[in-house]
């Protein structure tokens, strides 16, 4: 009973007391200082992340691509398909020839596919890819018709490691 008298005095004579608590303005100043200054290192690596990750999906859809026709081209070669003409060097017509599929060799009702769906580009949000054929310079950013030999991203700008996506 005497704790609680000594404290209803301090609270008349304006001083504090063991029973009272909370934060003072100087306290909740630097909590707020210190929450802002952990937020604003956050944000950049939050977005290296999300680009990391885009890049990362980037990639793997090329590969996947890539690997779908080089695929093809091991199975035109070693006659497990339909043979294209000597011209596209073994090669697709097009991408959408991957996931429709190939008569094989021998069966007419049995069909070989290499791609379920064409992936979409992380940085677009399109399945549309940039296409190079056999005869088209490594390096050329147009189709120039023909079969498809190699992929590229039609994304505008550089990855984290300064390259321009259309060329990965």
């Amino acid at each position: 009973m005497a704790g609680l008298a000594a404290a209803a005095a301090g609270l008349r004579d304006g001083t504090r007391t063991l029973r009272q608590r909370g934060f003072t303005l100087m306290e909740l100043l630097v909590t707020a200082t210190v929450l802002m200054v952990l937020a604003s290192a956050t944000v950049p690596i939050m977005k290296n992340a999300i680009q990391r990750q885009k890049e990362l999906e980037l990639r793997r859809d090329l590969r996947e691509m890539r690997m779908a026709i080089d695929a093809f081209r091991a199975d035109a070669q070693a006659q497990k398909i339909k043979a294209p003409p000597v011209e596209a060097n073994f090669c697709p017509e097009s991408l959408e020839q991957l996931i429709e599929g190939v008569a094989a060799t021998g069966s007419a009702s049995r069909k070989i596919k290499y791609l379920r769906r064409i992936p979409l580009d992380p940085f677009t949000g399109r399945p549309e890819w940039g296409m190079r054929s056999s005869s088209d310079d490594p390096t050329s950013t147009s189709w120039g018709g023909g079969h498809v030999f190699d992929v590229y991203s039609l994304a505008q700008g550089n990855g984290m490691n300064g390259a321009p996506y259309k060329e990965w």
